[in-house]
């Protein structure tokens, strides 16, 4: 799992490229804070090697909470900024502080 960071000097968005080894999975979309958690809003491309892949533009200055849906499971990143306890979901999710 990998999280990449790209700042743009033009304008406050950061350009967030989530990644996900999941050789065995079909499907897998990132969700969260910032897309109002709805797996059809970012899904992830698979590429060749196995890994999942898609890029999200995140408005700078702030904390996103986001986890990765592989097949209908929802799954943190090993790699997140830090996490956070959701007392809706009655779990941690994953952070990315842009």
């Amino acid at each position: 799992m990998a999280i990449k960071k790209q700042f743009l000097k033009s304008k406050p968005v950061c350009k967030v490229t989530f990644s996900l080894p999941a050789e065995d999975a079909k499907k897998v979309s990132v969700v969260g804070s910032f897309n109002e958690w709805n797996a059809k809003k970012a899904p992830l491309k698979k590429l060749k090697n196995g890994t999942f892949k898609g890029t999200v533009d995140l408005e700078a200055g702030s904390s996103y909470e986001f986890k990765y849906i592989v097949d209908g499971v929802y799954v943190n990143d090993d790699a997140a900024d830090a996490y956070a306890w959701n007392d809706f979901a009655g779990a941690e999710n994953s952070v990315v502080s842009v």
